[in-house]
C-alpha cells in the first residue's frame, strides 16, 4: 500500500493540554495565535513538572498568517515559554493534520538523538485576514480590486474546482449517504459532546485563559488580552443542545448536497501543546506511548476519505487489526466525510468519536490533531484500553493517522 509509514520506539507523550475551543468572533478573537501558543507551551511544561531548559526542540504549527509577526510563531512560542535561547524552533504545516505532524516530527527527532520536544499548535480562525495577493504594484484605473476573505477562500481547492464542503457531498453520493443519515450523525456528535462536557471529560486537558502578560528578560513583553467585557474562559463554547428537527431546517450549502452549517465542523479559535520525550526516561506515568504514524494521498475531490487508507496502512504495517483498537478519534470535518470513512472501514459507532467531535467542539485547523490525541489517550486510560488511533483528512487530498498505546500495558 502506498504512503509513508513510520514506527517509533521509546517515544512517549508525557503531557498535553489545550485552551478551550472558543467560537469565531468570541473571547479569543483578538488574541494572536503566538500568544495562545505561549500560554499552552508554558502550561504543559508546568503540568509535567519539567524545567523549560530541558527542552531541546520546539516544533510549532499554525495555518493562517493571523498576525504580522506570524513568521516568528515557532521561535517566539519557544522563547516566551522559557526554552533556552540556543534551542532551535521549526514551523510545521500539514493543514488539518498539523497536530499529528508535530508529533511525528518530534518522534523522528528523538530517533535521531533528541531528548525532549515541545510541540505547539495554535490557530486563530477569527484573525484570518482579508487579503490581496495582486496589488503590490498598485491599482489600475477601473481594474478589479481583489481583496478576499482568506478564511472563506482557503476552503476552495482549485485543482478539482471544489470547496471542502463539495468534496464531502461527493462522498455522500459515493457512499449513498442521505441528508437524514448525515444530520443524525451530527445530532449524535452534539449530544455526545454535551454529555462529555457535563461529565468533565476534558477537565484535565483544558487550561483556562485570562488576560496575562508574558515576560522575557531583555525583550519586549507579550500577552493575552481577551475581548472586552470577557472574563476568563475555561470551557469549550460551541457545544449546545441540538435536535434533529433543528438540523433538518438548515439549507444545504450546495444545491442537491447534504452538508449544512449544522453538520459541518464549527469554526473556532484555540491552541494545544504536548511534550514528547523518551518513554525510558519517564519518572512518572506518561500520557501515552506513540507507536506509529501513516500518511497517504487520495484524490482531491474526495479528500475526506483520507483517514481510511491511512488507518489501513497504519494497521497493516503495525501488525494489528481493527478489532485491536479500543477507540478511534477521526476528525469530523463534515458529517458525510466521517460517515464515509466509517462505512469504508466498517467501524462501529461504539468506538468512534464517543465524546463527540469537531462538529460540536469546532476545528481550529492546526490544533485539532493534538486535541484528538490527548482526548484519545485519556479515554484509553479511563477505560483500560490498550490501543487507540487518531486520524484526520487533509485538504488537497491526504489522510494521516497515529497509533498510540496506553502506558499501563507497557511492561
Amino acid at each position: 500500500m502506498n504512503g509513508q509509514y513510520s514506527a517509533f520506539a521509546d517515544v512517549a507523550i508525557l503531557e498535553a493540554v489545550r485552551t478551550p475551543w472558543i467560537d469565531l468572533g468570541g473571547a479569543l478573537s483578538q488574541v494572536s495565535p503566538i500568544d495562545l501558543g505561549i500560554k499552552v507551551g508554558r502550561e504543559v511544561l508546568a503540568r509535567a513538572g519539567i524545567e523549560p531548559q530541558a527542552v531541546d526542540s520546539v516544533l510549532a504549527g499554525s495555518m493562517a498568517q493571523a498576525s504580522f509577526d506570524a513568521y516568528l510563531l515557532p521561535r517566539h512560542i519557544g522563547l516566551y515559554s522559557g526554552v533556552a535561547q540556543a534551542v532551535p524552533a521549526l514551523g510545521v504545516q500539514r493543514i488539518c493534520a498539523t497536530g499529528f505532524e508535530l508529533l511525528r516530527q518530534a518522534a523522528g527527532q528523538l530517533r535521531d538523538g533528541g531528548q525532549l520536544a515541545l510541540c505547539v499548535a495554535s490557530e486563530s480562525m477569527s484573525r484570518n485576514p482579508i487579503a490581496a495577493y495582486t496589488h503590490r504594484g498598485g491599482f489600475r484605473l477601473g481594474g478589479e480590486v481583489q481583496f478576499k476573505d482568506f478564511l472563506w477562500e482557503a476552503l476552495y481547492d482549485p485543482a478539482p474546482g471544489l470547496d471542502m464542503i463539495a468534496t464531502a457531498d461527493n462522498l455522500a453520493r459515493r457512499y449513498g449517504l442521505g441528508r437524514e443519515a448525515v444530520d443524525r450523525y451530527a445530532c449524535a456528535s452534539h449530544q455526545r459532546a454535551l454529555q462529555a462536557q457535563h461529565d468533565g471529560a476534558w477537565v484535565d486537558e483544558v487550561v483556562a485563559v485570562d488576560n496575562q502578560v508574558f515576560e522575557l528578560e531583555g525583550y519586549q513583553p507579550r500577552g493575552i488580552s481577551l475581548a472586552r467585557r470577557t472574563g476568563a474562559v475555561s470551557a469549550d463554547s460551541h457545544p449546545r443542545p441540538t435536535d434533529l428537527a433543528s438540523l433538518k431546517r438548515l439549507r444545504a450549502v450546495h444545491p442537491g448536497g447534504v452538508q449544512t452549517a449544522g453538520n459541518s465542523c464549527a469554526v473556532v479559535d484555540g491552541a494545544a501543546a504536548a511534550l514528547v520525550g523518551r518513554a525510558s526516561a519517564c519518572t512518572s506515568p506518561a500520557l501515552a506511548r506513540l507507536l506509529a504514524s501513516a500518511v497517504v494521498g487520495v484524490a482531491p475531490e474526495i479528500m475526506g476519505i483520507g483517514p481510511a487508507p491511512a488507518i489501513r496502512l497504519l494497521l497493516q504495517r503495525s501488525g494489528l487489526n481493527l478489532d485491536d483498537i479500543g477507540r478511534f478519534e477521526i476528525n469530523e470535518a463534515q458529517a458525510a466525510q466521517v460517515l464515509a470513512v466509517a462505512h469504508e472501514l466498517e467501524l462501529d459507532s461504539t468506538r468512534l468519536n464517543v465524546q463527540g467531535g469537531s462538529l460540536a467542539l469546532g476545528h481550529p485547523l492546526a490544533a485539532t490533531g493534538l486535541r484528538l490525541v490527548m482526548s484519545l489517550a485519556r479515554q484509553l486510560r479511563q477505560h483500560n484500553l490498550r490501543y487507540g488511533i487518531a486520524a484526520a483528512c487533509v485538504g488537497g487530498g491526504q489522510g494521516m493517522a497515529l497509533l498510540i498505546e496506553n502506558p499501563a500495558f507497557c511492561a
